[in-house]
């Protein structure tokens, strides 16, 4: 940047025509910039507050000012006077505009036009005036145009801004902060807003659903009531069309008392043996199975007549179509037998009996049809409407009949089912198995199945990755009425449990997450501590327990089993009912919660059992059921409190006391009544209180020690710990045992 001059010159000689001021006009010398607007022209030199340049008269004024970055930052010096020959050219140039007919510029007090200077304002240039066009715009002004194009701008944001109205899905229950996330609102202000109608609420609170609605409406949004994940199951079911029905076969379910027969009986239909691989002889599972006779296809589902297992039966007897009540005829009618008619009847199906073991000679066939009358089973032979077939396992006898007396009842049921409908059906039994994860056993009762469906099972979801049959074999669909295994779930369903094919994974999920927090929202509430419990003396002693069985049906029969036994001191409590092998997660469970570890049909891994062996847990493992009951009873009666029995041996009156140097003080004493024995159990009774007990240290007999007095006789008694001995005091002897309880 070249040096400054100290004074503002104008380059050229002196005498100079217009034609060659416009000519050093293009050439640009000497040129500054006009940044801002001057006082009016003066004679005054430049002061330390301004760096313009003022050139002209009264009738021509133009303003000419530095650059602000061309201006120096040291002292500006003052100008030179302006001399005549200067004045006399800007009269010059404004004789020759008026010449030209052009108007001379007036004063506009620094008023600026709207159009700006486009090019460099140079002195040869404003000397001339020729292309002097207008000032340049204030700062004022240019503040007052942005100020004006910002009101603009707020007033279209204000309007961009307007409330949205928001669709907020609203469930039975929620939390004021997932209120207030769903509407996109302060939790601040829905607790402000509900204190003002006097409900005192924190973040975590859970609204209702109607409260929750009215303040969606308050805040404007509009409120949509979520449907109930039973609800959704529901419509889901509805919507399936029942065009397109075909026949499907028949599900029987057999039922009957603990060892009439009926797993025999299924064995002989189906030609293998499964009761040899129950433990006990008696079935603790629900099987599912099915046969072909004269090309039609019947499921037979074989449930346990243990008094355990009611809810298995009751599941049988919902799923079934027809129920097939085995009685042996040695036996008659039993327990489970009456719960089974009760089963059925509960679900409205229709029962055909069958009178098994009919081969013994000890069978009453006949006996078996007249108890049956009390509960409303009336045979054929006797005019009533039910089947009564008589058979026999080991001789085959009648099962032909019996066959084809179920196949003439499903004839009259006429059952059908939608085979190109997505599948429902219901989980019989589910396991977790070492090499394949989860398993649900699942009878198919409406649609077909295909491997890859996405489903859901009550809490879980999965998809079918393999379908696996009765028989062991892997199929690619299964019809309805199928019993099949299920591979691919993401974890073990209960038994019970509905099973449901969605069309894809996202529905299945959500499906699943909707049970899930349903399931949350309708839990018990707690039970606070009530005056009365809280002062309580005798707190009801608990017995911890962890169950792993190998099917889920197992660990629902011994659980419901357990919380039956009752007792006014020691309550059973389950912290755990799971299947699957034991792990280390449970051995280290029971020794934190001092627990009972049970494994039923299960074995424990070996990491569990090397962590058991160190922490010293005892893993009692059981095959069957009645076993497990009875060893949680004996465990039960050690919490118990055992019975003291107290027996008096005798007593003696105190007649006289002696001081003896070794001895001390020794009460002499005559026998009342029994015997007085060295080292049982004595209290001293005086004025008909007990004073003190204690046991009896040594007896003197004619300074003698002796181990016994009988009744009539004199004797001196010394106890531990107590001299105190009087007069006419009573030493009462008496003998504590104890005694065990038992539930």
């Amino acid at each position: 940047m070249e040096k400054k001059r100290g004074k503002l010159t104008l380059s050229g000689i002196s005498k100079r025509s217009i034609e060659n001021i416009e000519l050093s006009r293009r050439q640009n010398k000497n040129s500054v910039l006009i940044k801002k607007k001057s006082n009016k022209f003066s004679n005054k030199p430049f002061s330390n507050k301004s760096s313009t340049k003022k050139i002209g008269d009264r009738n021509n004024k133009t303003n000419i000012r530095l650059n602000d970055q061309q201006r120096p930052f040291f002292h500006k010096p003052k100008s030179a006077p302006i001399n005549d020959y200067e004045k006399r050219k800007l009269a010059e140039q404004r004789a020759t505009r008026r010449l030209k007919g052009e108007s001379v510029p007036k004063d506009t007090k620094g008023r600026t036009g709207s159009k700006k200077r486009e090019l460099k304002l140079t002195v040869s240039r404003a000397l001339s005036g020729d292309d002097i066009e207008t000032k340049s715009r204030s700062l004022a002004s240019y503040k007052r145009a942005k100020q004006k194009e910002n009101r603009e701008k707020n007033n279209e944001i204000k309007e961009s801004f307007k409330p949205i109205k928001r669709d907020v899905n609203i469930p039975e229950t929620i939390t004021v902060r997932d209120l207030a996330n769903r509407m996109a609102e302060q939790s601040s202000n829905l607790i402000k807003h509900l204190l003002g109608m006097g409900v005192t609420v924190t973040i975590n609170q859970a609204l209702a659903a109607d409260t929750a609605e009215f303040l969606v409406q308050e805040f404007g949004h509009n409120p949509i009531r979520e449907v109930k994940a039973d609800e959704l199951v529901k419509k889901i079911k509805d919507s399936k069309s029942e065009k397109n029905l075909k026949k499907r076969p028949p599900i029987i379910t057999v039922m009957g008392h603990v060892d009439h027969g009926k797993t025999s009986l299924l064995d002989v239909l189906r030609s293998s043996n499964v009761v040899s691989g129950e433990f006990g002889g008696i079935t603790q599972h629900i099987g599912a199975y099915q046969i072909k006779h004269k090309d039609e296809k019947i499921t037979f589902i074989d449930t346990p007549g243990h008094a355990a297992f009611t809810e298995m039966r009751a599941r049988g007897s919902k799923l079934t179509d027809i129920v097939v009540l085995v009685v042996a005829a040695d036996d008659g009618v039993k327990p489970q037998t009456v719960e089974s008619i009760q089963h059925a009847k509960a679900a409205k199906v229709p029962i055909v009996v069958a009178i098994n073991k009919c081969d013994l000679p000890e069978a009453d066939p006949q006996k078996i049809k007249n108890q049956l009358l009390e509960y409303e089973l009336i045979a054929e032979d006797l005019s009533g409407d039910t089947l009564m077939i008589e058979v026999s396992t080991k001789t085959k006898k009648n099962l032909d009949k019996l066959i084809e007396a179920i196949s003439l009842q499903a004839e009259i049921l006429d059952l059908k089912s939608d085979y190109s409908s997505k599948a429902n059906g219901v989980v019989l039994e589910s396991e977790i198995d070492v090499g394949r994860g989860p398993v649900a056993t699942v009878i198919i009762t409406s649609g077909t199945l295909k491997k890859g469906d996405y489903f859901v099972s009550g809490f879980r979801h999965g998809k079918a990755r393999a379908i696996i049959n009765d028989i062991g074999k892997n199929i690619e669909e299964a019809l309805p009425a199928s019993p099949v295994e299920v591979l691919g779930i993401s974890g073990a369903s209960k038994a019970g449990d509905d099973f449901l094919v969605l069309d894809n994974e996202k529905e299945a999920k959500a499906l699943c997450e909707a049970r899930i927090q349903e399931s949350k929202h309708n839990k018990t509430p707690l039970n606070f501590v009530t005056q009365e419990s809280a002062f309580k003396k005798d707190a009801i002693k608990e017995l911890n327990i962890i169950i792993k069985a190998d099917v889920h049906g197992s660990s629902e029969a011994i659980k419901n089993m357990i919380s039956k036994i009752t007792h006014e001191e020691v309550k059973p409590k389950i912290i755990l009912s799971d299947i699957g092998m034991i792990t280390e997660s449970d051995v280290s469970l029971a020794k934190a919660s001092n627990a009972l570890l049970i494994a039923f049909n299960v074995k424990p891994s070996k990491e569990a059992k090397k962590l058991a062996e160190v922490e010293k847990i005892n893993i009692s493992s059981f095959n069957i059921i009645y076993e497990v009951l009875d060893f949680i009873k004996k465990k039960m009666s050690g919490l118990l409190t055992p019975d003291l029995e107290e027996s008096i041996i005798g007593s003696a009156e105190i007649l006289e006391i002696f001081k003896v140097s070794k001895a001390g003080k020794v009460a002499g004493s005559k026998v009342v009544s029994g015997r007085i024995l060295n080292g049982l159990s004595a209290r001293i009774i005086r004025d008909s209180k007990v004073i003190f007990t204690s046991k009896i240290a040594s007896i003197f007999r004619e300074k003698d020690q002796v181990k016994e007095v009988v009744e009539g006789q004199e004797c001196g008694i010394t106890l531990k710990d107590y001299n105190d001995f009087q007069k006419k005091d009573i030493i009462e002897i008496f003998e504590s045992k104890v005694k065990e309880r038992s539930i």
